[in-house]
C-alpha cells in the first residue's frame, strides 16, 4: 500500500485541535450566562451518566442567569444535585420543573485564576498543532526516503506544513487575546 501526504488531513486535523480549543474556552465562566457553561456537568439519569444537554434544555433569559429546563419531573433533582456538586459553583435555585443559576460577580483574583486556564488550554492547543506537524513532516521525510517524492517536492510540503502551523497557531492567540479581554472585562 502506498502511502501518500495529504496537506488537507493535515490542516483538518489541526482545525480540530482549535476546534477543541474553542470548546475548552467556551466552559469557562466569564461572569456573563453562556449554556456552554454547564457542558463538562455529566447527569446521573436512567442508570448512566449524560451529558446535562441531554435531559434538559438550557437557556438564557437575562445576561447573569441561566435557565435549566428539564424534561422529565422525576430528573429535577438529579440535575440539581449535578449542578451543585460541580465544580462551577454555582447554587441552583429549582421552581417547578425550572431551574435558574444565577451567575455571580468574579472578583479580580477569581478573573486572573480563569485567565491562567484560558492560557493552560491556549498551549494544550499549540502542542497538538505542534503534534500535527511533526506527524505531517515526519511523513513527508519517510516518503522521501522510500523515493515516493522527490527532495524538493518534500521541502516544498514541508514549507506549506509549516505555513498552516503558523496560521493555526496565530488563531490560537487571537481566540486566547479575545477570551482574556472578555474575561478581564468588568
Amino acid at each position: 500500500m502506498a502511502t501518500t501526504f495529504d496537506l488537507d488531513d493535515v490542516k483538518r486535523r489541526m482545525q480540530g485541535a482549535i476546534n477543541a480549543f474553542k470548546h475548552d474556552l467556551g466552559s469557562l465562566r466569564t461572569g456573563r450566562a453562556s449554556p456552554s457553561l454547564l457542558d463538562p456537568i455529566q447527569v446521573d439519569a436512567y442508570g448512566s451518566l449524560m451529558p446535562i444537554t441531554q435531559v434538559a434544555t438550557v437557556s438564557v433569559p437575562e445576561p447573569r442567569l441561566l435557565s435549566v429546563q428539564v424534561w422529565d419531573r422525576g430528573m429535577v433533582a438529579a440535575v440539581e444535585k449535578a449542578i451543585r456538586e460541580s465544580d462551577l459553583g454555582l447554587n441552583p435555585q429549582t421552581e417547578g420543573q425550572v431551574i435558574r443559576l444565577r451567575i455571580p460577580e468574579m472578583n479580580e483574583q477569581r478573573r486572573k485564576e480563569m485567565v491562567k486556564v484560558a492560557h493552560k488550554y491556549a498551549e494544550e492547543a499549540r502542542v497538538a498543532i505542534r503534534h500535527v506537524r511533526r506527524d505531517g513532516l515526519d511523513l513527508l521525510k519517510k516518503l522521501e526516503k522510500d523515493s515516493a517524492i522527490s527532495e524538493d517536492d518534500a521541502k516544498r510540503q514541508g514549507d506549506q506544513v509549516q505555513k498552516a502551523t503558523d496560521h493555526f497557531v496565530a488563531e490560537v492567540e487571537t481566540l486566547l487575546v479575545a477570551k482574556e479581554k472578555e474575561i478581564m472585562h468588568v
